[in-house]
């Protein structure tokens, strides 16, 4: 039973570092699906309050990074609200559509149709495009780092 769980555990991992490159799977539902198989499956003594605590923060933090991080740069070149939403729509419509490359090609795409349409400058559509290219992949490495973090915690704390 014990090993069961721990492959349940490691598949959970598995799939939430899947939704770094599909993002309608959510990630984070997934790493916590793996702490509690473990807390409820395994040994609901093992992991600390401070683990809990911590996990909970980076959660948050991997929230805000995903949305800051494709806001703030769509804005800083210059992008409308309506970029910002496009690229977000864009990214979950991109992970169906020429995976795993869609998730880049088709934000920059739409949201440089989108810019082109409002603001009728093609230089400033393709920036911010870019932009949005670049949001998209800040965010990705931010929430990379943290799910590595939190996974490697997860273990220091059940293992040690």
């Amino acid at each position: 039973m014990i090993t069961a769980a721990w492959i349940g555990i490691v598949l959970l991992f598995i799939i939430s570092f899947a939704g770094l490159i599909f993002p309608i799977i959510p990630s984070i539902v997934f790493l916590w699906g793996g702490f509690l198989l473990y807390h409820f499956g395994i040994n609901h003594e093992e992991l600390s309050v401070v683990f809990w605590l911590a996990m909970a923060a980076f959660t948050i933090l991997i929230i805000v990074a995903d949305i800051l991080a494709n806001s703030y740069f769509v804005k800083k070149y210059g992008g409308s609200k309506w970029g910002e939403r496009v690229a977000a729509l864009a990214v979950i419509a991109g992970s169906f559509v020429f995976p795993p490359f869609g998730i880049l090609l088709v934000p920059f795409a739409a949201v440089v149709v989108t810019e082109l349409l409002i603001q009728k400058d093609a230089k400033k559509a393709l920036t911010i495009g870019f932009a949005t290219f670049i949001g998209f992949l800040s965010g990705t490495i931010a929430k990379l780092i943290i799910q590595v973090i939190m996974v490697i915690w997860f273990f220091i704390d059940a293992i040690i």
